[in-house]
């Protein structure tokens, strides 16, 4: 064997793969991050599955069945009537689903910024580069993980189908997975994914790109270090379409029901980037991976 390949084989596994590892290193961020602020977001979504104008379709008096709650009531009403351990269920499909999302869209992103774009000589990523960059980091992860999001709302939904009489849909997340593959076939697995690419180009164009800008300008022009201080301080079944589903909710609940779970989706936001990129540096750090 060579010399260059025996040097290979004693480089660490995270410079012999660099992009599989950081696959891996940001979806335990990810997985991290969703254990600590899943409740919320199981409560963002039973208030906006509330009161759906779509549940006119099942029976006039569904919407009967589904009061309308705030955020914290209707956290508590979970615990009451269904456990706690049940703000976590779902837990399953979305650890897979950050697994897969977080780290298509790492790895697309810092490819795309260190190959495809590439910094100035004096290691400046232009702000534009970096919009462009979230976004299509967003698109790519958001792609791969439509399946496991899918899954995942499915699941959420299942204790209340529990509460109103109807028998349970799924045994598993496999399950889920193989009966949702079995009515629908692939398609159906990508059921809703363009709105969904969507709302991740925006909200990766805000997490990546915010980010990577405040932090690399802290660095570089601040006497901070790149450490946890600067990374904290940076931080379809019903519907024909996303179309459909907008028309529906705002003719049969009005314009201020898109906003329904707004407040829970919103607090999860700060403390789920603050405990990932927090987490994703510190074992970057502990890996041998150099600073995102």
């Amino acid at each position: 064997m060579s010399a260059p390949e025996d040097e290979e084989r004693l480089l660490p596994l995270t410079q012999r793969w660099p992009r599989a590892s950081k696959f891996l290193l940001s979806g335990c961020a990810a997985t991290v991050a969703e254990l600590a602020t899943f409740p919320l977001d199981l409560t963002k979504t039973r208030l906006q599955i509330q009161g759906e104008a779509a549940l006119a379709r099942l029976g006039g008096g569904a919407g009967e069945a589904a009061p309308y709650r705030g955020m914290v009531r209707t956290a508590l009403g979970i615990i009451q009537e269904e456990g706690f351990l049940k703000l976590w269920q779902g837990v399953t499909p979305a650890i897979y689903r950050h697994i897969v999302y977080s780290g298509g869209r790492m790895v697309t992103y810092e490819h795309l910024r260190e190959v495809v774009f590439g910094k100035g000589e004096d290691k400046h990523y232009p702000l534009w580069k970096s919009v462009i960059g979230g976004m299509m980091a967003g698109v790519v992860g958001q792609f791969l993980a439509n399946p496991t999001d899918l899954v995942k709302v499915q699941m959420q939904m299942e204790g209340k189908r529990k509460l109103e009489g109807k028998p349970l849909r799924f045994r598993g997340v496999h399950h889920a997975f193989a009966k949702i593959f079995a009515e629908g076939g692939i398609r159906g697995l990508w059921a809703g994914w363009v709105p969904n690419i969507q709302r991740a180009a925006l909200v990766n164009m805000g997490d990546l790109t915010t980010y990577d800008t405040v932090k690399h300008y802290l660095v570089l022009n601040t006497p901070l270090e790149d450490n946890i201080m600067t990374h904290g301080l940076s931080r379809g079944l019903l519907y024909k379409s996303s179309t459909d589903c907008l028309i529906q909710a705002v003719q049969g609940e009005g314009f201020m029901s898109l906003y329904k779970g707004f407040l829970p989706s919103w607090l999860r936001m700060t403390p789920w980037s603050l405990v990932f990129w927090l987490t994703y540096e510190k074992i970057r750090e502990m890996s041998g991976v150099s600073p995102f």
